[in-house]
């Protein structure tokens, strides 16, 4: 399977790959990053740039469809905010002929790394060294992809004890560009989001995003990680 290293990702925490592409090798699957395809577009299109969002979505189709091409069974995306604008591809470029087909195409290809776990889950090697977690679920996992629950039940399989978050459907604040248009409002909704996720004492918080990680790593109280680095330090 194909791998988007992402921009903002490759460049802050581009660990996060490197721990799906060890998890997924336990279960039998060999991940590699094309270096022809990069950013996904999302954040040129929130900031109304469409038509550079629809260059890089070009760019990025053609890189994975020679991968697809060849063997690749899937474009695997640990975030979930990527995942879901690239699931959006087929709308974004639904009036260019050339490429409305292809972009249906990887857009029926792209996963999250929980739905391909969820198919060949990995065995668990050893117990967590801290079980207590709090598992945030990313507007783009709950809503846009459908996948609220999944990594908490997966995570719960490997050995963790998930709490209860309470009003687990709101934002995070940190929604693509708004937590830099909107400060304000993005940190009164980070601040509420912390509260509920710290309030049951959990040793770490676990996301999907990139954007949501570093929003909340800011200013939590609580080391934040994405959920597959769980995921590796048990397998």
């Amino acid at each position: 399977m194909t791998l988007l290293a992402g921009c903002v990702q490759s460049a802050a925490a581009p660990h996060f790959n490197a721990a799906a592409t060890r998890v997924f090798r336990k279960v039998g699957i060999d991940l590699a990053e094309n270096p022809a395809a990069g950013c996904c577009g999302a954040v040129s299109f929130h900031l109304d740039a469409p038509e550079e969002a629809r260059a890089f979505a070009r760019r990025n189709i053609d890189a994975w469809l020679g991968e697809i091409d060849t063997g690749a069974s899937a474009v695997i995306v640990t975030a979930s905010g990527c995942a879901a604008f690239i699931k959006d591809y087929p709308d974004l470029l639904a009036e260019d002929a050339a490429y409305a087909e292809k972009a249906r195409r990887i857009a029926d290809l792209v996963r999250d790394p929980v739905e391909v776990l969820d198919a060949a889950p990995p065995a668990q090697a050893r117990a967590p060294a801290e079980p207590r977690i709090a598992v945030h679920d990313p507007c783009t996992l709950r809503h846009g992809l459908k996948l609220g629950g999944r990594v908490e039940a997966l995570l719960r399989a490997l050995g963790y004890d998930p709490q209860p978050v309470r009003d687990a459907h709101l934002c995070c604040g940190s929604a693509g560009p708004y937590s830099l248009l909107q400060p304000t409002f993005a940190k009164a909704l980070r601040t509420n989001k912390l509260a509920a996720l710290t309030e049951h004492a959990p040793a770490a918080i676990c996301t999907a995003n990139i954007g949501c990680w570093m929003h909340l790593a800011e200013a939590s109280p609580t080391p934040v990680r994405h959920w597959i680095e769980a995921v590796d330090e048990v397998t």
